[in-house]
């Protein structure tokens, strides 16, 4: 079966609404007797942007060793075009994926599937597809309501509202929202020594949007303006409305990337791609005012030349914070002190190329990295109580891989 899709064949598969599977994996997707940890993996696929094609296929979905952490591949969904984020709703029945693409309509927007999930064999099952409200979405969260799906168009330097219906499909945007604002540098002063990658700040580029612990709250990261949006989200409505200080001002040229709050959402950790640096920064959940309290680097003073961050994710426990670092290719663990700053604890190198996002599998035993370039899935054995992450020398083959979604099966 072709894993290449046109927009003919990706329209016909949708109008069906039943997953596309590998003939190996429908075997294999029998339940077993006692629950079983499923790993949901997305990526680029050959559909994709001008010069963001990649090597998948799909969604691959693999069953987890919980005593190695091990991946056994179980199917792969290749009726979705460029899956590189996902997000699974809170009780685990259904999947949300974007397509970072640019082709969904004549409007150039990207999409959302939804997918409801079968709790005893982890197979999805299509629901519907719904424009994104921008160009190449590239990150996607479930608001803490569970009402509404939130996406982060870079392209179209939108930030899109999908409202979710009772069965779990999607609806049109509620809102979209476009920021503007002055054109900022490419390269941050602050960039490690002898940095050549940029970011492009020709125009707004959203890069995550999520809310806070308590959704009171929806913040956006956006790339390009170096800023870090706050509004609150009408839940009626499904509008967003800028908060009493609608947005703060980054290192101009750091490009906002992504973020991370702490379980209480008093901190949060927000991740500058271009210049490699986390900005540990005081929330408060009554306001959405942020007040930045330290900086600091993910790469030790020793690294020299180009490095662009990734990822950030903190611990289940919350004392440890790390970073993904592509072009260096290593990860950061910081210490999270009692007042929310934090301490360099060891950068390792990542044994692949091109880190990008990271995540937990639900023990918080195995901390898992997506390699894009490296075309592979590297796992950690994580110390809950020193942060030091220990390589298990497990090599998933995954084709340009940017995205996780864990489930145990019930």
């Amino acid at each position: 079966m072709s894993t290449t899709l046109s927009r003919r064949t990706f329209a016909t598969a949708l109008a069906a609404s039943v997953p596309i599977l590998s003939r190996r994996a429908v075997a294999q997707t029998a339940p077993g007797n006692k629950p079983r940890t499923i790993c949901y993996i997305g990526g680029y696929t050959q559909h994709g942007p001008p010069g963001g094609a990649g090597n998948g296929q799909g969604i691959s979905v693999f069953e987890m060793n919980p005593d190695t952490s091990s991946l056994s591949p179980l199917m792969t969904y290749v009726d979705i075009a460029s899956p590189s984020f996902m997000a699974m709703s809170s009780d685990f029945r259904h999947l949300y994926a974007l397509s970072e693409i640019d082709d969904f309509n004549a409007n150039k927007e990207g999409c959302v599937t939804a997918f409801s999930v079968n709790r005893s064999s982890g197979e999805l099952t299509k629901l519907n597809v719904m424009r994104s409200g921008g160009a190449v979405p590239a990150h996607l969260s479930i608001h803490a309501s569970g009402k509404y799906v939130l996406v982060a168009n870079y392209m179209g330097g939108t930030v899109g509202v999908l409202p979710i219906h009772p069965d779990g499909s999607l609806g049109d945007p509620t809102d979209v929202v476009h920021n503007t604002g002055p054109r900022m540098p490419d390269r941050a002063a602050d960039n490690p020594p002898g940095n050549f990658a940029i970011s492009d700040h020709s125009m707004a580029h959203v890069h995550m949007v999520a809310s806070d612990p308590s959704g009171r709250y929806v913040l956006a990261c956006d790339a390009g303006l170096d800023r870090v949006y706050v509004w609150t989200l009408d839940l009626h409505t499904g509008r967003l409305v800028p908060a009493k200080t609608p947005f703060i001002a980054m290192t101009p040229g750091s490009a906002p990337r992504h973020f991370s709050f702490n379980e209480k959402g008093t901190m949060i950790y927000i991740l500058g791609e271009q210049d490699s640096k986390v900005v540990a920064a005081t929330f408060n959940p009554q306001t959405g005012e942020i007040v930045p309290q330290q900086t600091v680097s993910t790469v030790t003073p020793h690294f020299r030349g180009s490095t662009l961050a990734a990822g950030i994710l903190l611990s289940p426990n919350g004392k440890y914070l790390y970073v993904s670092n592509r072009l260096g290719d290593s990860l950061a663990s910081f210490h999270v002190n009692d007042d929310g700053t934090l301490n360099l604890v060891e950068e390792i190198w990542m044994h692949a190329d091109y880190g990008r996002a990271m995540m937990f599998d639900p023990s918080g035993t195995f901390l898992f990295c997506a390699n894009q370039r490296s075309d592979s899935v590297t796992s950690f054995k994580a110390n809950a109580q020193t942060g030091v992450l220990d390589f298990t020398w497990n090599f998933t083959p995954v084709g340009s891989p940017t995205t996780f979604a864990f489930m145990n099966t019930i």
